[in-house]
């Protein structure tokens, strides 16, 4: 009798493990012009730092999204000059005394938080206000691809010349919100813009890091879709500074009016928060326009409450803290996977495991002790 281990796992075919295929096209003709190439001189990949500076001072957002796709990037070289842009991002802003106001913004599916954004962040910049919006869009856990279609669904917004759109892939951190996130939080900043908007994937875990990269936390929630309660979790709730009701609007009105009844009541069991601020909730419609101007209103009550008693600069600086031990945490990961005595031994150490003749965690200890002895040398 075959053991369905025999035959496991099945042979890949020679086939991509994507829809995504290009076939081969028709081959390119001779240039018409053959002085073009001289004419239109290819542009440089890197700037200089004073170039990339003065760019994001000055609010071009070329140079800005040029400037983030270093951060991004892993290349050791891009990581350099970014490390340097960052350096003199920061020395603007502590100079400038720039108090900006950062929002994480995240809901359940189907709550519509493109939507959302493009309707309240046309209202801010429409009251005179400079808008970042940093939206994360998921990556495929097959092929690591992004769709990036912010943008698209944003369209109206991304038109606006008081806002800047960047959507950028997941990458498969932790709800997409990683260190990366962060600095391009600080390269917006010193472009000029007083309000950023970090969008995460949706409700779960990544919640977590971006309130702890973010003045505001907005909670989109979505009514008539049964437990709502029930549907997601109370940590999520008790970080939220505001809950708004959204497609409130046309026969959905009653149903939120409840919905938002209902979290109003939730709110009010949860213990006090450490800034003083009440949590509420309210109704939206990115159609009608409706609660708009009430959300921006208590945004800004809340902005000033923090300023005033003193929260705001305590938990950026609690905040400070915590990205302190994650970029050693992250430092320390890429210097062990990086080593190529490590990376040899990995690929070792994986066949063992999957063979049954080790354990996964004295797999992982010897390959601890190995990065030591690598160090030491």
């Amino acid at each position: 009798m075959t053991k369905i281990t025999d035959n496991w796992p099945p042979k890949k075919s020679d086939k991509p493990d994507t829809a995504l295929v290009v076939n081969e096209g028709v081959a390119q003709p001779p240039s018409v012009n053959p002085y073009l190439s001289k004419i239109y001189k290819k542009r440089p990949t890197l700037l200089t730092l004073k170039e990339y500076l003065k760019g994001i001072f000055a609010g071009d957002t070329s140079v800005l999204g040029r400037a983030i796709t270093l951060v991004e990037s892993s290349n050791p070289e891009h990581r350099t000059i970014a490390k340097e842009i960052i350096k003199g991002c920061q020395e603007k802003i502590k100079k400038s005394k720039i108090r900006t106001m950062r929002i994480g913004i995240t809901g359940v599916p189907g709550a519509g938080k493109s939507t959302f954004i493009e309707a309240f962040g046309g209202y801010i910049t429409s009251s005179g206000h400079k808008l970042a919006v940093l939206a994360i869009d998921p990556s495929s856990e097959k092929t690591g691809g992004s769709i990036l279609g912010d943008k698209t669904r944003m369209e109206t917004l991304a038109k606006d010349p008081k806002a800047f759109i960047r959507p950028s892939p997941s990458a498969g951190s932790l709800g997409g919100v990683t260190r990366k996130t962060r600095e391009s939080i600080i390269l917006c900043e010193a472009a000029g813009y007083d309000v950023v908007f970090i969008e995460t994937v949706g409700v779960g875990q990544s919640e977590t890091a971006v309130h702890s990269m973010s003045d505001f936390f907005l909670l989109l929630m979505l009514s008539g879709a049964g437990d709502d309660l029930q549907g997601i979790k109370r940590g999520i709730m008790e970080m939220s500074d505001l809950i708004a009701i959204t497609k409130a609007d046309g026969s959905n009105v009653d149903k939120a009016e409840g919905a938002k009844a209902q979290y109003a009541g939730a709110l009010h069991l949860f213990p006090p928060t450490d800034s003083g601020w009440v949590p509420t909730a309210v109704t939206s419609s990115a159609v009608t326009k409706k609660g708009l101007p009430e959300i921006w209103k208590i945004i800004q009550d809340y902005f000033k409450l923090v300023k005033k008693n003193g929260y705001y600069d305590f938990k950026r600086h609690q905040q400070a803290k915590y990205w302190m031990y994650e970029s050693i945490n992250e430092t320390l990961r890429n210097e062990f996977y990086d080593n190529p005595t490590i990376e040899k031994a990995l690929r070792k150490k994986e066949e063992e495991v999957l063979s049954g003749s080790i354990d996964s965690f004295m797999a992982a200890e010897s390959l601890i002790e190995l990065y030591q002895k690598e160090r030491e040398k």
